[in-house]
């Protein structure tokens, strides 16, 4: 039996067609990307003209490695990181069970499920046994922002990779405590570690659909071969390219300043902010069902968990007018 779709962020058609008004006009708070995009660098004719060749790519790797502060291993661009959730039960051997650290991005358990593999949903890293041959965390999480320390992530990788199997963790909002993360680590000497990275969160830019995942060669070139060829297009190989050498400390500060005002912006109407990242807020709320279709009445839109009916994620608003716009409808929706 296929899980049914999960229901992300975004669709603001559906949200407009269900509430009214032109789907241009909402504010969608609803997704954790920056809602400032980065200035798009010129793309040369033949990254539209040609198939993305083998020069465009490896430019891209080296910008990512660099960005990434990777040592020992090129990052392999792909189209998304969801396109490689997608070919993850590849890599469990029959008769293992797969581990997710939940609750967090539901596409993993989804996948691995509609593959026929036995998934435990596990809340600590204690559950993780050696009948795991996959082990997903995502760090910082999706949508709480908890957070494990290297050092930990380390000790597990140890573990699973000594049965034979196969550690991810998903750093897709990563970028703003590049630290705290475990990417520079991946690479041929670290085996059974591979680490996900997500370009468009960060450089607003989610609709290029490009995605690095860092791990040994080995498991790279099987994600390649699983992908096929020209699985990234050339100008998005090469927008990431003149977008990671670049200065990125105005697109740091600018997230920086947003996610403080919306922070500022929630707790003034009195909601409890109980976790999050950079790139949005986790509010806990008694009846965050009812808040949530009050703010789709002022047409905007958060996101709503079916997991945990008292939850709501707000993304970062794109400036201060909608801070306004968003603090004037909680106020009429709260009271």
């Amino acid at each position: 039996m296929t899980a049914p779709r999960i229901v992300h962020g975004g669709g603001i058609a559906a949200a407009a067609a269900r509430f009214g008004g032109r789907p241009e006009d909402w504010l969608d708070l609803s997704t954790g990307i920056n809602p400032i995009p980065a200035i798009l660098p010129d793309v040369d004719i033949a990254a539209w003209h040609r198939l993305p060749d083998r020069q465009r790519q490896d430019a891209a790797r080296l910008a990512a490695a660099r960005y990434y502060s990777i040592p020992n291993a090129l990052p392999l661009p792909v189209p998304g990181t969801q396109s490689v959730i997608q070919l993850l039960p590849r890599f469990v051997a029959a008769g293992r069970r797969a581990a997710v650290l939940s609750p967090t991005y539901g596409e993993y358990a989804r996948v691995l499920e509609n593959a026929g593999l036995p998934v435990d949903r596990i809340t600590d890293l204690d559950a993780v046994s050696d009948a795991h041959g996959l082990v997903v965390v995502v760090n910082p999480n999706n949508p709480d922002g908890r957070l494990l320390s290297r050092a930990t992530l380390l000790d597990l990788r140890t573990r699973v990779a000594g049965t034979g199997g196969l550690l991810v963790v998903d750093e897709a909002f990563g970028d703003m405590g590049p630290e705290t993360c475990i990417a520079p680590l991946a690479g041929d000497e670290t085996p059974g570690l591979l680490v996900f990275r997500s370009f468009g969160k960060f450089f607003g830019l989610a609709g290029l659909r490009l995605g690095f995942v860092i791990g040994e060669t080995a498991v790279l070139d099987r994600i390649e071969d699983g992908l096929g060829p020209w699985a990234v297009s050339g100008p998005a190989l090469t927008i990431a390219t003149k977008l990671m050498t670049s200065d990125t400390s105005a697109i740091r500060l600018s997230i920086d300043a947003r996610k403080a005002s919306l922070d500022v912006t929630l707790s003034g109407a009195g909601l409890e902010i109980v976790g999050g990242t950079g790139l949005f807020s986790l509010v806990d709320h008694a009846d965050a069902g009812t808040l949530h279709e009050g703010l789709c009445r002022h047409h905007i839109l958060v996101r709503p968990f079916d997991y945990n009916p008292r939850w709501l994620r707000f993304g970062l608003a794109p400036d201060s007018v909608a801070d306004a716009r968003l603090a004037a409808a909680l106020t009429d929706v709260i009271g």
